[in-house]
């Protein structure tokens, strides 16, 4: 091995002209270097263009081996005459052409250092094949011998080094770039040197060459020629490569200057190395200006791998900013061209805001805005996921459907601002009120929910329902210096007892909730399967108001009310009445409450207003009617217009319709209320105060409001005479609406002796069983013609009517 490395140096030293390989070494390391600048010239370009000078680039290779093989053959001194087979020299031409054409076409198609890496194996074939034919190709005077303990080893290290030498000029690294030209350039020398000194020459004098050989002097300018193209190529490649890094230079200034225009960060990378980073990324990394450029993207985008990130595929992940601190970001990959290389651009996005923005944006749809409380969606939540684990770990656990007492009529008076701060002051004190884990929700209006875990048995659920109860009616709540008194009402239903499904135990603790507020409010109860049968019924009598309305069931009685002046009738108060079918006449304290809830009074009170109008119609010229108006009708914008279409159709005077109206409708909206009163006011209508002193009475209403009657509710009326402090409301009611102008009615007389107080106090007009029970439009026609047709009264009544005038007789021989 060491004699064979030392036959290798003498060749170098002893049998070739220094000169002449040092100028094959220039002219390998140019063409190499033109090779190469237009490999990457065609490389930056498509179609027709890069096919082009892609062939040119090959050529140029594989000359480059040729030329650089042949000038160093022409510097090997041989002691003997010498001369080139032509064929063969063409062959050596053609093989390294084709040989390094095919390793090139190879590489182009590859991807992996593998593929790279036979890619240059191929090319060392062509080389390999270009020295030992070309030295084939090499005749001298005599015979040659061949050492193959230099030619094969030769072959054999060639090889592996061009493909290192491919391997590394497809790398994106530089410095691993750099090394292919050198590698190649050792491949080259150790085929040649190793192979000319494998060559032994024995002369002799009577050979002769073949008559086509020609002759060192003669192919010296044909190798000339190539080298001094390779120097023009060479000197074209470096044209191209300085253009295209003015390109680059450019591309770049331009993408970085476009770049900073833009608000989302981004990155230009070759690999993992950031080549630049625009304005907006250095922002929100917190790095100065170009301090990013050249570090790694691993180091400011832990866990994200560039090459596993598909194109234009979004990407959560973290940015580490100059402070430590990770920052969500959302990034997304681009490769550009940018001059002739591919690049990476990676585009950053801040997440901190629509982090911040979805939070809320969670917060808002599961929670209540109002009190900040879950709202009804993550309560059933909660709900389902705590059954679910129920029926997993065998837990018990109650909901508590809360509601509160009296809260509507302090929001009608008050306004539903005040409606509002008085719930967030009941949410404040249920969540003081509950244990650490339980659950409090609002669900809508003034109802609550609450979720009780670790609820053993009713005892525990009755205790935490008997602790909220006291906590809403232990103390008032003051707002706008006002005391406030709530109470509150409660439905338990205990799973797995009363359900194990989250609507199940919501519902049937919504039926407790009924029944707590049924049996007199502020009270709990739990869950019983006879609720259904209530809830049954309350569908069934909903379903059958709203047949009575379409198929007239609904009726009207009167009650009469008697001037206590005259004795006589002077008005008659319309109330409804439901026959129903199969269970005969229902009161109507039975159905408007559901009326109410259901959205069917306003259909029921414009039945009952144009019913009352069309029959008063019929009565005599002097008898009004009063009909009441629910605060729902009266908010009705149409509330106007359907009184004077109603008076319309029915033909009857305004001044013979009085409309009874509550307190608690003037308490909302005052201006708006004013305004409507005064045009029902205009139209001719009479306006009536109904059950006066029962609600918020403020003597600033019967100020405001053109009232023509004050109508004294019942509930005083029940204790007069006995009744010091009755009396003495009643009274002063009496007295203030004569002072005013106003006429007063007293309502629910039922004896002999509040009839007798209430004419004694100057009472202009009464109402109640003492003087009729409400009656049907026949029995009413018949005693208003009995009184206009001058018959005595007593009798008539008696003869007549039902068995509620009797009383009426007697009040009208006490009158007399």
């Amino acid at each position: 091995m060491i004699g064979s490395l030392s036959s290798v140096f003498a060749c170098i030293r002893h049998a070739h002209d220094a000169r002449l390989m040092v100028v094959a070494g220039i002219v390998c390391a140019i063409g190499i270097y033109a090779s190469f600048a237009l490999a990457y010239h065609a490389a930056r370009h498509e179609g027709r263009v890069r096919t082009y000078w892609g062939l040119v680039s090959v050529t140029a290779s594989g000359c480059t081996a040729w030329a650089t093989h042949f000038i160093v053959l022409l510097a090997f001194k041989p002691g003997m005459p010498a001369a080139f087979d032509p064929v063969l020299t063409f062959i050596s031409l053609s093989c390294a052409i084709i040989g390094i054409g095919t390793g090139v076409s190879i590489a182009i198609r590859a991807r992996g250092t593998v593929r790279q890496f036979i890619a240059g194996l191929v090319v060392g074939i062509g080389v390999a094949t270009l020295h030992y034919v070309g030295q084939a190709a090499y005749l001298v005077q005599g015979g040659v011998s061949w050492d193959l303990g230099l030619v094969l080893p030769s072959i054999v290290a060639s090889l592996p080094i061009s493909g290192l030498a491919m391997v590394a000029a497809a790398s994106r690294n530089r410095r691993i770039r750099a090394c292919a030209a050198p590698l190649l350039i050792f491949s080259i020398a150790l085929l040649h040197f190793c192979g000319m000194a494998a060559m032994t020459l024995h002369f002799d004098p009577a050979a002769r060459f073949p008559a086509d050989a020609v002759s060192p002097q003669a192919i010296t300018p044909v190798v000339a020629g190539v080298s001094f193209a390779l120097i023009l190529l060479a000197v074209l490649g470096w044209r191209f490569d300085i253009a295209a890094k003015v390109r680059l230079r450019r591309d770049r200034r331009r993408l970085r200057e476009l770049a900073d225009v833009a608000l989302e960060g981004l990155l230009i990378c070759q690999g993992d190395r950031i080549v630049t980073a625009n304005t907006s990324v250095e922002r929100l990394s917190g790095y100065e200006p170009g301090l990013l450029s050249g570090s790694f993207v691993s180091s400011l985008l832990p866990g994200l791998d560039i090459a596993s990130l598909p194109e234009r595929e979004e990407r959560e992940v973290q940015l580490i900013d100059a402070t430590g601190h990770a920052v969500p970001v959302r990034v997304l990959r681009q490769e550009v061209a940018l001059g002739h290389k591919i690049q990476t651009v990676i585009a950053v996005r801040d997440q901190r805001e629509r982090l911040r923005t979805e939070a809320q944006i969670r917060t808002l749809a599961f929670s209540d805005a109002l009190t900040g409380l879950p709202n009804r969606t993550r309560f059933f939540d909660l709900l389902a996921v705590h059954a679910a684990s129920r029926r997993e770990r065998d837990q018990v656990f109650a909901v508590l459907m809360l509601d509160l007492d009296r809260f509507k009529s302090i929001n009608d008076t008050l306004g539903h601002g005040a409606g509002d701060l008085i719930l967030a002051m009941v949410a404040d004190r249920l969540s003081t009120t509950l244990r650490e884990g339980d659950v409090v929700a609002r669900l809508g209006g003034d109802e609550f929910a609450i979720l009780q875990l670790g609820a053993g048995d009713l005892e525990a659920a009755a205790t935490l329902a008997t602790r909220i109860i006291r906590a809403i009616e232990a103390s008032p709540f003051m707002l706008d210096g006002q005391f406030l008194y709530l109470g509150a009402s409660v439905g338990i239903a205990i799973a797995p007892s009363d359900g194990d499904d989250p609507a199940e135990l919501m519902r049937n603790a919504d039926l407790a909730l009924y029944a707590a507020k049924a049996d007199g409010k502020g009270v709990w109860r739990r869950y019983d399967v006879s609720l259904d049968d209530k809830v049954q019924e309350r569908r069934t009598l909903e379903a059958g108001l709203r047949c009575a309305l379409i198929e007239g069931q609904l009726e009207l009685h009167y009650q009469p009310l008697m001037d206590t002046r005259t004795g006589q009738i002077t008005s008659a108060e319309a109330l409804v009445r439901w026959n129903h079918p199969e269970r005969g006449m229902i009161p109507p304290v039975e159905f408007i409450g559901l009326a109410e809830e259901t959205g069917l009074i306003l259909p029921l009170g414009d039945w009952v207003l144009r019913t009352a109008c069309l029959e008063a119609a019929t009565w005599p010229n002097g008898i009004s009617v009063a009909v009441n108006l629910s605060p729902v009708q009266f908010r009705e914008r149409s509330l106007v217009a359907n009184v004077s279409a109603a008076l319309a159709a029915a033909g009857l005077s305004p001044q013979r319709l009085e409309l009874e109206i509550t307190e608690g409708v003037l308490l909302t909206d005052e201006d708006r209320t004013l305004a409507t009163l005064n045009e029902l006011k205009a139209s001719g209508v009479r306006i009536s105060m109904d059950d006066f002193g029962t609600g918020y009475s403020s003597l600033s209403y019967l100020r405001k409001f053109p009232f023509d009657k004050i109508k004294i509710d019942q509930s005083f009326v029940r204790q007069i005479p006995q009744d010091p402090e009755s009396a003495a409301i009643v009274r002063a009611i009496i007295t203030m609406g004569t002072c005013l102008g106003m006429s007063t009615t007293v309502e629910g007389v039922e004896t002999l002796e509040q009839f007798d107080f209430s004419v004694a106090e100057g009472c202009a007009t009464i109402q109640g069983y003492h003087i009729s029970r409400p009656l049907e439009p026949t029995a009413l026609a018949t005693m208003l013609a009995a009184e206009a047709g001058n018959i005595g009264l007593v009798s008539a009544m008696n003869e007549q009517v039902p068995s509620g005038f009797a009383d009426r007789a007697k009040a009208l021989d006490h009158l007399v």
